[in-house]
């Protein structure tokens, strides 16, 4: 438990100057990505991973892509080295929440109701997860993603 109090800590502290140094709050109303388009880019995620297309899965990642889990923390390739691995049979997202704390970063948490394996061990279950977009050259990558299995 303590582990995963100091990684969420750290992850915190990296991102809070981003949103501190904001230019000017947006007006309300006006929301600086579209939620839809954020919901839409982490499912495209998910289903380049379920069917294993690497390429795919890496154009919409930053190059500077950090997982974050209970086995350790993992770069873009350690993630795509891992999807070979894996077999993931099914997923569905529930209780999605997308915020912008800034213009270029979206934060998106949800719950993912999953059935896969993943070395041959059958890792099925509810996780708590979020990942973390950031737009770069006008594109909105993947710059961040934790996942927790739920009790």
């Amino acid at each position: 438990m303590k582990r995963p109090f100091i990684l969420f800590c750290v992850t915190l502290l990296a991102i809070a100057p981003v949103c501190f140094t904001q230019a000017k709050p947006e007006k309300a109303g006006k929301s600086a990505g579209n939620e839809s388009t954020i919901t839409d880019l982490e499912k495209s995620a998910w289903e380049a991973y379920k069917n294993k297309q690497a390429d795919a899965f890496k154009a919409l990642m930053s190059k500077e892509y950090y997982g974050v889990y209970a086995e350790g923390v993992k770069t873009l390739d350690a993630e795509v080295a891992d999807m070979a691995k894996s077999d993931l049979r099914d997923y569905s997202f529930s209780e999605v929440k997308v915020v912008f704390p800034h213009p270029k970063m979206a934060v998106m948490t949800y719950k993912a109701k999953v059935q896969a394996t993943a070395d041959g061990k059958d890792v099925s279950g509810t996780y708590n997860s979020g990942s973390v977009w950031v737009q770069q050259g006008g594109k909105w990558v993947g710059a961040f993603h934790t996942e927790s299995k739920t009790q």
